[in-house]
């Protein structure tokens, strides 16, 4: 897009101002073309100055996920090499995966400022409110079995928590396996769905959605926002980005073979371990004490009878 491309001639000149004669030679369209590009970008939110003798400059950029600003010296081996960026989706899931199955490359992003059925795990409804949160999807083709994709689950949380501990100093904790916390209350979720063989996977997409500007009224009970937490609003934007730099490097951890260094950080972050708790599975609900997690993403409970049971999948509730 040449939106796009004039963005890009802006970064490049970060210091300073560049004519409308520099980018039409540059772009290889006339000047009133420029002219109607910049317009169409200060429509969209970009600050944008002219001064007669100087030229342009960019001064501002609006909080919007785009693949312009997304991707601007994105340093990634694999994760977020395209974008995929909507005003509005039905579900980032499901187009990534009409995608993935007409052939789109590993690592792809799908995101979008609001989703209409954004959706959680079990089916259950995923609040988007529009330019508040982030809601996007990753397309990966690991070679790995259908049985080993949990993993994907847990590392993808585990970025989002780092990421939120990194860059803004708050406490954020994983509930197994894929809730990101901060004071008990919901901040991020992960959708994890596979398209594969008995013994194949063909695809998997990773479904995150996190509550980042969003107001409290505006969030189901038992959910918070970065915003709310920090007691002002942040750059999605750079959230993003830093969730992209972790979900690539935790890929590239996992591709590796070295499960067990991500179990080991998963658990560090975690909040369960050493509470009783309940797994709730459709109809059935057990309790025991949350004691490990395996190698496989499994949750281990030891039971009232001392035994220990293997969960694989379930709602936890922290009971004590």
């Amino acid at each position: 897009m040449l939106d796009d491309k004039i963005l890009s001639c802006f970064k490049k000149n970060e210091e300073g101002y560049i004519s409308g004669e520099e980018m039409s030679r540059e772009l290889g369209i006339s000047r009133a073309a420029v002219w109607k590009h910049i317009e169409n970008l200060r429509e969209e939110g970009y600050g944008i100055v002219a001064f007669p003798h100087l030229g342009y400059k960019l001064i501002s950029i609006p909080d919007r996920l785009t693949e312009a600003e997304l991707g601007w010296r994105l340093k990634t081996d694999t994760i977020a090499k395209k974008i995929y960026s909507y005003k509005e989706i039905s579900s980032t899931n499901d187009t990534a995966h009409d995608l993935a199955m007409a052939g789109e490359k590993e690592g792809s992003i799908v995101i979008a400022e609001s989703q209409t059925a954004g959706r959680g795990r079990m089916g259950r409804k995923w609040t988007s409110p529009k330019s508040k949160g982030a809601y996007f999807s990753v397309i990966l083709r690991p070679n790995i079995l259908p049985k080993e994709v949990p993993g994907i689950t847990l590392f993808s949380a585990l970025s989002v928590a780092k990421t939120i501990r990194e860059t803004l100093s708050l406490d954020a904790f994983i509930k197994w396996p894929n809730d990101v916390l901060i004071d008990s209350q919901k901040i991020c979720g992960v959708l994890t769905e596979m398209n594969a063989e008995t013994d194949k996977i063909n695809f998997v997409i990773i479904g995150i959605g996190i509550n980042i500007n969003t107001k409290k009224e505006d969030l189901p009970k038992g959910a918070t926002s970065i915003m709310e937490e920090l007691g002002r609003e942040l750059s999605r934007i750079e959230a993003v980005r830093g969730i992209f730099k972790n979900l690539d490097k935790y890929y590239k951890l996992f591709k590796s073979g070295n499960i067990g260094e991500i179990i080991k950080e998963y658990k560090e972050f975690s909040n369960f371990l050493g509470t009783r708790v309940q797994v709730a599975y459709h109809d059935t609900k057990i309790e025991g004490y949350a004691i490990d997690v395996d190698s496989d993403g499994a949750l281990i409970l030891r039971m009232d009878s001392g035994l220990n049971e293997r969960i694989l999948a379930g709602d936890v509730i922290m009971l004590r």
